[in-house]
């Protein structure tokens, strides 16, 4: 069972506590053990959201870096100077995000495909496709209960699929409206850039993707990396439930926002 509630020890907590291009960061915590998937904020943004979903940076334990793109990694540097956390990132990641990193209070490496631990949470890092040097989506998994975070990714290669197939908890990208895309705004090339393989996926692709792999034991599905010129939450959540059909469904479905952090989420 997932549900909104204050951290509880031996269970799995999830916080997004930032999504979209001008920043990410995600808290993964079980009461023993806290990480932060990314930190694309500057580190006194990162722990005012913290606190205002009941969290204290002082209390993590570590940094995951899922690449080297500044809206993942803006505040991975300070907040490893700030709190002395190890940083998990793997070697050509830190070598592709160069000077945006800073100076890190410790480096642990990670290979994309091997699970790693921090203390007692059990990450999978797996290869997603993207414009980045090293892109990796992540399981993390706890006594059988395990949650998936797949976003910057412009397909769903059937690996990302069988990743998080079994998950409890999904933080998923649905980045855009195709015809927002298209209509919009940016530049071809940039447009060409987002809508390619190694672009983001579209509303219509992370519907088509959930309703492919939804399995009784999902509870909690966040929407996240929605983009603000060329998405709406409402046009996600339609195309979602849209992808979804009219079977119902056992799961709740969140879209998770660039200016607020979300609830904190529990698997039981």
């Amino acid at each position: 069972m997932v549900e909104p509630a204050s951290e509880a020890g031996c269970s799995l907590s999830v916080c997004v506590l930032a999504s979209g291009s001008k920043g990410n960061a995600i808290y993964v915590g079980n009461g023993r053990t806290a990480c932060l998937v990314d930190v694309g904020l500057s580190g006194i943004e990162i722990e005012r959201r913290m606190c205002a979903a009941g969290l204290t940076a002082d209390q993590l334990s570590a940094i995951v870096v899922s690449h080297e793109h500044s809206d993942h990694v803006r505040g991975v540097g300070v907040l490893s100077r700030r709190y002395r956390l190890p940083v998990y990132i793997s070697p050509r990641t830190e070598k592709a995000a160069g000077s945006q990193l800073g100076r890190l209070h410790e480096i642990r490496y990670f290979e994309i495909g091997r699970p790693f631990e921090i203390n007692d949470l059990t990450f999978h890092p797996f290869s997603t496709s993207h414009d980045a040097e090293d892109s990796a989506g992540f399981t993390i998994s706890q006594n059988g209960r395990k949650i998936g975070i797949a976003t910057d990714l412009g397909i769903a290669t059937g690996m990302v699929k069988e990743h998080l197939r079994t998950c409890a908890l999904l933080i998923l990208e649905a980045n855009h409206d195709p015809t927002m895309l298209i209509e919009g705004p940016y530049p071809w090339p940039l447009k060409q850039r987002i809508k390619s393989r190694n672009g983001h996926l579209s509303n219509e692709d992370s519907g088509n993707l959930l309703a492919e792999i939804r399995h009784a034991g999902l509870c909690h599905v966040v929407l996240a990396h929605l983009s603000e010129t060329n998405n709406t939450p409402q046009k996600a959540l339609l195309a979602i439930e849209k992808a979804l059909g009219t079977a119902g469904r056992s799961f709740d479905i969140h879209v998770a926002c660039q200016d607020c952090c979300s609830n904190l989420l529990i698997v039981h």
